[in-house]
């Protein structure tokens, strides 16, 4: 009751309403212990419980809508996923239902029926190297130890900070060099199917573009980067047989994962929506093209709540916001 009526306060419904847009990426069958802290089935289902008890949740597309009309009901939120993990239809999408909840499913169609992108590539490569130190010197990449569970864990966000900023092409060629020097056998399963996609939109599940490949687009030529977006949208109408309308910036850092310019390219290819990874709570000024998201990670009760309600008093044109 404390925090319903302190979200209440914070977002009472109307004008004055704010919409708070949580994001995820994965929910895992059961705990990682390469990743303790990744969201699981079990604490999913704990957080889905708490969002249904604080908050009115809504359908993404449906929220912007109500926000640009000033009709939001008081402690709006919705609920996002960015890149298409199998997870997300198979453990994410029963506890949903269980809770009467709806979320929107942001989707890299590269990677759809066999893909992988290219921190997961990085990720296992690492969890199934058996050699006792990763020699990555040929690739200006250093060399790894991989001789216990806690060096592992070092070693991945290492390397993710090396290769991700890289152009596309050469971090897909680093990634596969990286597991040819590893001498690995990678997951091909860890993405949607097709069918997997259809499976949630059918489900009333909302839908939305994530690009192809999901790049850097801030990296990508103009021309490039536009048919990132295009042909993402162009994929999943074809395939859910109506247009996207919501698109989700990959990374998702304003300045330094995409620019103004891919904010345009955006509104001129026909979505209504789109948003970033910026901290703060979408209000009745905020750019629809740019909306904040966040979700706090701490584990107890209160300081979930206490995260969403400190939330509230970030602003979404804080500085490095990409503002109109």
């Amino acid at each position: 009751m404390l925090f319903r009526t302190a979200f209440t306060l914070a977002s009472p419904p109307g004008s004055r309403a704010g919409l708070s847009i949580l994001i995820f990426h994965r929910v895992l069958p059961k705990p990682d212990p390469l990743f303790p802290s990744e969201v699981d089935a079990q604490r999913f289902d704990t957080l889905m419980g708490w969002m249904r008890d604080w908050f009115n949740v809504l359908p993404l597309a449906e929220a912007v809508d109500r926000l640009q009309q000033g009709c939001l009901p008081a402690r709006a939120a919705a609920i996002t996923f960015d890149d298409g993990y199998a997870d997300n239809h198979d453990v994410a999408l029963p506890i949903l239902q269980r809770h009467g909840l709806s979320a929107t499913f942001f989707i890299a169609v590269g990677f759809l029926d066999g893909g992988r992108m290219f921190n997961d590539t990085i990720i296992e490569t690492v969890r199934c190297c058996r050699q006792p130190i990763l020699d990555l010197t040929l690739l200006g990449l250093g060399r790894h130890d991989l001789q216990s569970l806690e060096a592992k864990r070092q070693a991945i966000p290492a390397l993710l900070n090396q290769i991700k900023y890289q152009p596309l092409a050469q971090r897909r060629e680093t990634v596969n060099a990286l597991a040819d020097i590893a001498n690995v056998t990678l997951p091909d399963n860890l993405m949607m199917t097709r069918q997997q996609v259809k499976a949630l939109h059918e489900a009333g599940m909302g839908i939305g573009a994530h690009t192809v490949h999901h790049p850097i687009l801030a990296l990508l030529e103009r021309r490039e980067a536009e048919r990132e977006i295009a042909d993402s949208r162009e994929y999943l109408q074809t395939l859910l047989g109506e247009p996207g309308t919501l698109f989700a910036y990959p990374n998702g850092q304003p300045e330094t994962d995409y620019r103004r310019e891919h904010v345009e390219i955006v509104q001129r290819l026909g979505f209504r929506a789109a948003v970033s990874t910026a901290w703060g709570v979408a209000r009745g000024n905020s750019d629809v093209f740019q909306l904040p998201r966040f979700t706090p990670w701490q584990r107890p009760r209160w300081r979930f709540g206490l995260g969403l309600a400190q939330n509230y008093m970030t602003s979404s044109d804080h500085p490095g916001y990409c503002s109109n």
